[in-house]
């Protein structure tokens, strides 16, 4: 086959329209519809070795499910169909999916570095306690009648909820080796680290997907604290100076030990609860178009 789509049906931003004007700008690649969580991973590892690249039209559920696929033979091309989409618009893809795949066509490459956690692959941020709980929760709320995620308001209202439950305060509840305790981490494999509708939140602005990880750790937040952290997000500047949060850059290697089980995140999905993490930086691992 000269190219591949993979397809997630119940993606917020996909439709059959869309899913043929994507088709339409890639040159109608070969299609294929995923079906349950975990498909689009064992798709990309069947029919990879037969494609001269691979096309994913998905949130960054799907993209995560196929760069944990990859073999890195061929390239691949992220078509932006979730909420959020931070993977493409992180690559400087433009939101609407059939412009998106007008630039892919292209073929323009760039070589990319992913992290891994615990072996599992992620393209752009893995969270360790708050963030990940964040995600928890949107996922306990359900999908909607039409079988796609709650969006970005639903998200921003579980931040400002677990933020009044907790009253702003986040004591030490993990461990960086040889760096200190903190009460939670991100940890970026580029920048911007994730977006809110179309705010870009640039709590690592000198991660690049060219280099190492970045963690952001604070060691703790209090009610005084928390403005000065949420200003970190928006600014693009700070948090490297900061004496009260751990940070990190460029680093192949962060261990992570909680002191109680705490839930993980990549990319945006839940992989479910930790008490360590070894996250390492998989230096010059894929091709991806841009």
């Amino acid at each position: 086959m000269a190219s591949l789509l993979i397809v997630n049906p119940y993606a917020s931003g996909v439709d059959e329209h869309r899913v043929e004007a994507v088709r339409a700008e890639l040159g109608w690649p070969e299609l294929v519809l995923t079906e349950r969580r975990g498909h689009a991973t064992e798709l990309v590892r069947e029919l990879e070795p037969a494609a001269e690249a691979v096309y994913v039209f998905s949130g960054d559920g799907g993209f995560n499910e196929v760069l944990n696929g990859l073999s890195g033979r061929v390239p691949v091309g992220f078509v932006p169909g979730g909420g959020a989409s931070v993977l493409a618009r992180a690559l400087g893809l433009p939101q609407d999916p059939a412009a998106a795949a007008r630039r892919l066509a292209r073929g323009t490459r760039r070589r990319i570095s992913l992290g891994r956690a615990n072996g599992r692959r992620f393209g752009f941020s893995a969270g360790v306690g708050f963030d990940a709980e964040l995600v928890r929760r949107i996922d306990a709320l359900g999908r909607r009648a039409d079988g796609r995620r709650a969006g970005n308001p639903r998200f921003l209202w579980a931040g400002l909820r677990a933020a009044w439950e907790t009253r702003a305060q986040f004591e030490p509840a993990l461990d960086v080796d040889g760096h200190g305790e903190a009460a939670f981490a991100l940890v970026a494999n580029c920048d911007p680290y994730t977006y809110l509708g179309p705010v870009a939140l640039h709590l690592v602005p000198l991660a690049t997907f060219e280099g190492g990880l970045d963690l952001v750790a604070p060691r703790r937040v209090t009610p005084r604290t928390m403005p000065r952290f949420t200003s970190y997000l928006v600014r693009r500047r700070g948090v490297e100076r900061a004496k009260d949060v751990l940070y990190l850059h460029d680093v192949d290697r962060i261990e992570i030990r909680c002191r109680m089980p705490l839930p993980l995140q990549l990319d945006g999905e839940d992989v479910g609860d930790v008490e360590h993490v070894l996250l390492e930086a998989e230096r010059d691992a894929v091709d991806v178009l841009v």
